[in-house]
């Protein structure tokens, strides 16, 4: 795999095909990810998310003002429900064995093997944070898998079914994009 630059110009379109998104965050050395479903670009260097007063993850990007979104793809599926279902409040070692990484020395982890990454600092909107759990970030960078994401483009078409992203629904359901019209 090679993991490519994406100009913040052309970030939204990581997002803007709706998949189900990895949050992650770090403060003080603990790190935590969580799935996300109500993810979006709100811009082409901004984003939001609706993140639960009751995530860990939560508490760690208002500590440390950072965050990042990935977008898993078919063969992380596990580990996007693992996330998804799991607290780290209630099971404190939620993260053992999930490999992550950093990039370009921001103290922001990364899930590996994803499609996509976003690194983004938060936009302190207390208001919308508090009232409708509503946390908006601006894209400081971007990455992607060339196998996947190339030339500014997604490459679902071409690209084999396990690095495709995933489209969850409900009940343990996803859906795989593919056929470009």
């Amino acid at each position: 795999m090679s993991i490519i630059s994406v100009p913040l110009e052309k970030a939204y379109r990581l997002l803007n095909h709706g998949a189900t998104t990895i949050i992650s965050a770090q403060s003080d050395e603990i790190k935590n990810a969580m799935s996300a479903s109500w993810v979006c670009p709100l811009d082409y260097d901004k984003v939001s998310a609706v993140i639960n007063s009751g995530a860990y993850t939560r508490k760690l990007i208002e500590k440390s003002g950072y965050f990042s979104v990935q977008l898993p793809v078919f063969t992380q599926k596990d580990l996007l429900f693992h996330l998804g279902e799991n607290s780290r409040f209630s099971m404190p070692n939620k993260m053992d064995g999930i490999e992550m990484f950093y990039q370009d020395g921001f103290n922001v982890p990364l899930v590996k093997n994803c499609a996509a990454w976003l690194i983004c600092r938060l936009i302190d909107e207390q208001e919308m944070q508090q009232k409708y759990d509503l946390f908006m970030g601006e894209i400081l960078s971007a990455w992607a898998d060339s196998r996947i994401f190339d030339g500014g483009h997604w490459l679902f078409e071409t690209a084999p079914d396990e690095l495709k992203t995933l489209h969850y629904i409900a009940g343990r359901t996803c859906y795989l994009d593919g056929k470009r019209v």
